[in-house]
């Protein structure tokens, strides 16, 4: 729950055209950006990988 709302709290930011904007607009694409795709990770592809691995360790000591 925390993630959609840090990503929309920058979103103003992101929006900007005011003073200080040419520098505020490329700092929030980057959080936003980085947030979502830390949580994508998080909760899909780490417990993608660590399922791949545990069938790889299982097919190995069922064929010892």
């Amino acid at each position: 729950m925390m993630t959609p709302s840090c990503a929309l709290g920058f979103v103003p930011m992101a929006l900007s055209h005011g003073a200080g904007a040419e520098v505020q607009r490329p700092l929030a694409s980057v959080v936003i950006g980085g947030i979502t795709t830390s949580t994508l990770l998080t909760l899909i592809v780490l417990p993608t990988l660590y399922e791949l691995i545990e069938a790889r360790v299982l097919r190995r000591k069922e064929e010892d």
